[in-house]
């Protein structure tokens, strides 16, 4: 076997709403929410969108909202 090279040292992520101190996320928000699904309409999880916990679950309610709302849709074809 190949011994495995170190990893690469990952930058510090910080989490956009608390960066901008944006406290509430709002599921009407169409243009906030759609940063945070991918191309096929799926939740970005939190270790590439950089979001901190409190924040990634508020994401994924207002998510969830906008769908059941009809504001996203749940499928992109």
């Amino acid at each position: 076997m190949r011994p495995r090279s170190p990893q690469p040292d990952l930058k510090e992520r910080s989490c956009y709403f608390c960066t901008h101190a944006i406290d509430d996320i709002d599921y009407k928000d169409v243009r906030q929410i759609q940063r945070f699904t991918s191309a096929y309409g799926k939740i970005v999880p939190r270790r590439r969108s950089g979001t901190c916990l409190r924040h990634q679950r508020s994401i994924s309610q207002a998510i969830k909202r906008a769908r059941i709302m009809a504001l996203v849709p749940f499928l992109v074809r």
